[in-house]
């Protein structure tokens, strides 16, 4: 094989699994590959033991072998790379590539939906987040963690309906059918809520947010009323992202279908398709340490 010859890898690392790309000089991809959760909450040796993984699976893939490895420059998006002493950390551990940079895993998705130029994005899932690179400067908006922040996002949505039909359960406001449906989970027994939430996570709790927006669109006023304001936390993302200089937005994450007919005319007008993955962004990151 020819020595000289050099490979980027791109990899996205988040909460549920971690996925890794290889492409060649001309952006060819060769090999992909995936593994387990990567992100810093499990612990920096577990994440990095899925990055390998990942790695070493896409280069399987690609035909390459550890030395071809140690002449790939490596771009990582990695959750929750903002906690404090990561970077440190992972940047201790043994490098296996010609080069490596880290990236969180949202920036690495805002650089794939705008091919590595200026842009922002706002992402819905189980929590949300806006980032942008603006004039080259990393933006964040949100974010910050389940129940402090995330407004507008399947966890988000989840609570807001609990407490509505906690409401409903006491005879403070009406109970609409899709508050009666999830009292009806709970046996309609405040206690059952209370011990449930004891234990819940922000994915428990987005695991609600399909029926609330299954009721919303059949008319339920409490469904609507909770997605309307979950809409409008995205707005407001969106919106301040704008202020700060964004001219192109993407709305990525697993609720940005469902909530974009409830996205604001205004902000619609300024969305665009993503260019490309996190996976994708990675390998841009890669290749500016060129």
């Amino acid at each position: 094989m020819n020595t000289e010859a050099r490979y980027f890898l791109g990899v996205d690392g988040g909460g549920t699994g971690c996925r890794a790309r290889i492409v060649d000089a001309a952006g060819r991809i060769l090999g992909e590959g995936k593994a387990g959760p990567a992100t810093t909450r499990i612990g920096i040796a577990e994440a990095w033991d899925s990055i390998r993984q990942a790695a070493s699976t896409a280069a399987t893939g690609a035909g390459l072998g550890p030395d071809d490895l140690a002449r790939t420059q490596a771009g990582i998006g990695l959750a929750g790379l903002s906690r404090r002493g990561a970077l440190e950390a992972l940047n201790a551990l043994p490098n296996p590539f010609r080069s490596r940079r880290f990236i969180s895993d949202a920036a690495a998705a805002c650089l794939g939906a705008h091919s590595g130029q200026d842009g922002a994005i706002v992402i819905v899932g189980t929590g949300s987040i806006g980032v942008g690179f603006l004039a080259g400067i990393h933006v964040r908006v949100g974010g910050y963690g389940f129940p402090v922040s995330d407004e507008g996002s399947g966890a988000d949505i989840g609570l807001k309906a609990l407490q509505q039909a906690l409401r409903a359960h006491d005879g403070r406001i009406e109970e609409t059918p899709l508050l009666a449906a999830l009292l009806e989970r709970f046996n309609r027994d405040p206690m059952d809520i209370i011990g449930w939430m004891d234990k819940a996570t922000a994915t428990d709790y987005a695991t609600l947010a399909p029926e609330v927006l299954a009721h919303a669109g059949q008319g339920d006023a409490a469904a609507r009323a909770i997605i309307r304001k979950a809409a409008d936390a995205i707005d407001g993302l969106a919106r301040t992202l704008f202020a700060r200089g964004a001219d192109r937005l993407t709305l990525l994450g697993g609720l940005a279908g469902p909530l974009d007919p409830w996205i604001a005319p205004d902000v619609r007008r300024r969305l665009k398709p993503a260019d490309g993955d996190a996976m994708s962004g990675a390998i841009f990151l890669a290749r500016s340490s060129v």
